[in-house]
């Protein structure tokens, strides 16, 4: 639809009335057209201030007041065509007078009230806005364990520390006051709708006498239970008291768990910091079209192309379930196969990009050729100038360490797109420790490089060809100086320019260790986090709460990321045999 020309002249003062029109059409605030009859001088008051400005600034120009009186009622009509039965507003097009707070989700039935233990804290400070309109209830020993294990450089002493930085500031906000409660969002943080009570007396529960009460489990658990019996529904006059509601024990310890369950008290598991619940929802990056894809849409994709690629748009069902740089890939008996990546999404269509076959030996990468699907889909990311993050997962075997060292190589080498490979890890122990480790950093950190020297080898054995030794060793040194190793634990600060980042067990990340590494990347610079999230080392870490499956989700989508899970070992028969089986 055309819209009104360009005011002709500087625009004449503002009439008083003008002055309460809207400043935009609220989003899904119109009525349906029949509703409208009802309110005539509601309805067309709005739109009449409107003309009347377009009017004083293009001097009264009829078509220009045409055009706007059929835009208007464009735009009226599709509100309406999207409006529910129920409106939302009194009149049709009610102004916006200020912004409107952003809605809080209600729950069906009356505020909980959540009592957190002190390990919730600890592993997450922010936990105490993270519970909606709900209340939080922290008793008195939980204080008395955070101020025990705020000493001390680690993560969980920081986390003690920020915790407690934040009740002095919930405490010491104006008007606050610990007996009524203390509103969570009087610190900026609106997505909190509830209040924060301090165990201010002594509370009578009624636990076993065989829990000892010297513990701290055990006095909290006995808090638990003396506000379930304070906020249970009583029986007044044959009804049920109104202020009756569930006391929930919150609580990352599962023994802690166990017992309140025992008691039959109401606990639940800290879930916030999980990304997904099931390791089975993550985003695989490869989707594989219907197979009646090209029967459905042969007479509708567009097709063209550009130096070595073909390129397709496609419309249909299937474009909703798409993501940028997400790969698609048709394989049927008696029809022409395709594999692709997803470049651009627009409405209702997509354009799919032909990939290249690093399969093949004239396309090998540093001597590698990929050996199936998911690889050759790694290996047009990899040597992607511009995906700037990738991410692989896979068992034991797929080539990811491999794959990524090749690459890296020849963009270093060859292209000299970066100027050299840094390499670090998680130093999680599968085992026992073996204690301190003698020498620089790059020492340090040898015993846990063993894959990249494993990978190595046989990068400079295949790139050596008949040099002899004295070649492949002069290969093996050039290789070297374009690698470096460091440890995560000084990497705080740093920005890497055109460096070729390799993040390795990458599934042994926390999400604010993920965050600090990525967040490391400067200009020209591409990094690649692989790791196995059956092999999670780490304690207290799940597949739900990786730092690694935090990354694949939330950078899905992004024109600049990519991510693959590789599903085949290509490692030895023995290898993929005892993945499967073990």
């Amino acid at each position: 639809m055309p819209l009104p020309p360009a005011p002709a002249k500087r625009a004449a003062l503002l009439a008083p009335e003008a002055y309460d029109a809207p400043a935009r059409t609220p989003p899904r605030a119109a009525r349906k057209p029949e509703a409208r009859a009802d309110h005539p001088s509601q309805a067309e008051q709005p739109r009449a201030v409107a003309l009347d400005l377009l009017d004083d600034r293009t001097g009264g120009a009829p078509d220009a007041a045409a055009q706007t009186t059929a835009l208007l009622d464009d735009l009226q009509s599709r509100c309406a065509a999207r409006e529910p039965a129920t409106p939302r507003h009194k009149g049709p097009m009610a102004p916006v007078a200020q912004a409107a707070p952003r809605p809080k989700r209600k729950s069906s039935g009356p505020a909980k009230l959540f009592v957190l233990d002190t390990n919730v804290l600890m592993h997450d400070p922010m936990s105490l806005f993270r519970f909606e309109e709900h209340d939080i209830f922290l008793p008195m020993i939980v204080l008395e364990e955070l101020d025990g294990h705020k000493k001390g450089m680690t993560e969980v002493a920081r986390n003690a520390r920020q915790a407690s930085r934040t009740l002095d500031a919930l405490a010491g906000a104006q008007g606050a006051d610990i007996a009524s409660g203390l509103r969570l969002d009087t610190t900026g943080h609106r997505e909190a709708g509830g209040k924060l009570f301090f165990q201010t007396q002594a509370l009578v529960s009624t636990l076993p006498s065989s829990l000892p009460q010297g513990k701290a489990d055990n006095q909290i658990l006995g808090v638990v239970d003396a506000l379930r019996q304070q906020h249970a529904p009583r029986t007044e006059g044959g009804g049920v008291h109104p202020t009756g509601r569930e006391v929930v024990l919150v609580s990352k310890d599962i023994n802690m768990r166990v017992k309140a369950r025992a008691l039959g008290l109401a606990t639940d598991d800290y879930q916030n910091d999980k990304t997904l619940e099931d390791g089975d929802l993550l985003y695989s990056g490869a989707m594989a079209l219907p197979p009646d894809f090209w029967a459905r849409h042969g007479k509708t994709i567009e097709s063209w192309q550009s130096g070595s690629h073909t390129f397709y748009r496609i419309s249909g069902p299937v474009v909703p379930n798409l993501l940028i740089n997400q790969f698609v890939y048709f394989e049927a008996p008696g029809e022409p196969s395709l594999y692709a990546r997803v470049t651009e999404i627009r409405a209702k269509t997509a354009v799919l990009k032909t990939l290249k076959d690093f399969g093949h030996l004239k396309n090998a990468v540093w001597g590698v050729t990929t050996r199936n699907r998911e690889q050759n889909f790694a290996m047009n990311l990899l040597m992607d100038p511009e995906v700037d993050f990738v991410t692989l997962t896979g068992t034991a075997g797929t080539g990811k360490t491999l794959m990524a060292l090749a690459s890296g190589l020849t963009q270093v080498l060859d292209d000299r797109r970066y100027t050299e490979i840094i390499m670090t890890r998680a130093t999680v122990s599968v085992g026992e420790d073996i204690g301190f480790l003698p020498g620089t950093e790059e020492e340090k950190m040898g015993p846990w490089m063993g894959a990249l020297d494993d990978n190595l080898e046989f990068l400079a054995k295949g790139d050596g060809g008949g040099a002899g030794e004295w070649g492949r060793a002069a290969t093996n040194e050039l290789i070297r100086s374009r690698i470096k190793i460091k440890s995560m634990n000084f990497m705080r600060g740093r920005t890497f320019m055109n460096k070729y980042v390799i993040i390795d067990e990458a599934q042994n990340l926390t999400p604010k260790q993920m965050k600090t590494l990525i967040t490391r990347a400067g200009p020209g610079t591409k990094i690649i986090c692989m790791g196995n999230l059956a092999q999670i080392d780490t304690p207290y870490l799940t597949e739900g709460s990786s730092g690694l499956t935090f990354a694949v989700d939330k950078f899905k989508g992004w024109p600049h990321s990519g991510h693959i899970t590789l599903a085949r070992g290509e490692r030895s028969r023995l290898a993929d045999f005892a993945s499967e089986v073990l």
